[in-house]
């Protein structure tokens, strides 16, 4: 059986939680779906605002929240008090290299530090459910190279 697309995995979460699906909803989700980074709610709402000037700023934090229930997407914090988003459903689990200059975040996936987190959970005695991992360096531009 094919795997749900997000916009299906969107409509059964509503569905469940017995909210309708809106035209402004729909819109929405695709233009998360179409962001490439990692976005905040003020971004996702500009963006929003140069197609669709009759969406408000409490909308889109709404349709957010949604997205984080319903699994398609979740929180971000990357220590600069602005509270980012970036998809789930269908990638790969990442960690993420943060330049404290000038805030640009790359996303790295590395098979040895996954097994090494595995193995530290177990060491003692955990059950990982779940982790982030955020390394906070300098970016090669902003050490002038």
């Amino acid at each position: 059986m094919a795997e749900k697309t997000e916009k299906e995995i969107f409509e059964e979460y509503l569905s469940r939680a017995n909210l309708r699906g809106t035209a402004q909803r729909g819109f929405l989700l695709d233009l998360f779906l179409k962001q490439d980074k990692h976005v905040s709610a003020e971004q996702l709402y500009d963006e929003a605002k140069k197609t669709d000037s009759t969406i408000g700023q409490a909308t889109v934090y709404r349709i957010l929240k949604l997205l984080v229930d319903a699994g398609l997407a979740r929180e971000v914090d990357f220590g600069d008090g602005i509270m980012r988003y970036e998809r789930l459903h269908g990638l790969q689990h990442h960690d993420h290299l943060i330049c404290k200059g000038c805030s640009e975040t790359i996303e790295v996936c590395d098979p040895i530090i996954e097994e090494l987190q595995k193995r530290l959970a177990e060491q003692y005695g955990y059950k990982m459910l779940d982790h982030e991992l955020y390394l906070y360096g300098l970016c090669p531009k902003c050490r002038g190279e």
